[in-house]
């Protein structure tokens, strides 16, 4: 069992592998007294514990969390998982892929949404 101080340094560092220095940076330069313990939360919990589980590869993770994502209709939350799944190996028409497959089970609406924010995330590149 690792201590929290273990979790919160190996979170950190899968945290800034994942989703890039620049947001993590930005999250930390936000924590606040209202927001603290929550990003620590996420920090040991999410990026420390579930992210860095050896049963499934971060690509896997990627497909699981936008599937969650969009499927829940977290919207905020996708344009920083897409950049992630790039940084994880997905390509974009994969992506693409994801957000078909979801929409099929999930609906129009949904893929509609999911790929006006793929464009708007990646733009023309990747």
């Amino acid at each position: 069992m690792s201590s929290d101080e273990e979790r919160r340094t190996n979170g950190m560092r899968v945290r800034r592998e994942v989703l890039g220095d620049a947001h993590v940076d930005r999250a930390v330069a936000n924590v606040n007294p209202d927001n603290a313990d929550f990003q620590d939360y996420i920090t040991r919990v999410a990026w420390g514990d579930i992210w860095s589980r050896p049963g499934l590869d971060r690509r896997s993770r990627s497909i699981v969390t936008l599937t969650a994502l969009m499927t829940a209709g977290y919207w905020e939350e996708v344009p920083m998982h897409f950049r992630a799944a790039i940084t994880n190996g997905l390509t974009r028409e994969e992506i693409r892929e994801i957000i078909l497959q979801v929409g099929l089970y999930r609906g129009v609406p949904v893929a509609n949404h999911g790929t006006a924010l793929l464009r708007e995330t990646l733009g023309d590149s990747a």
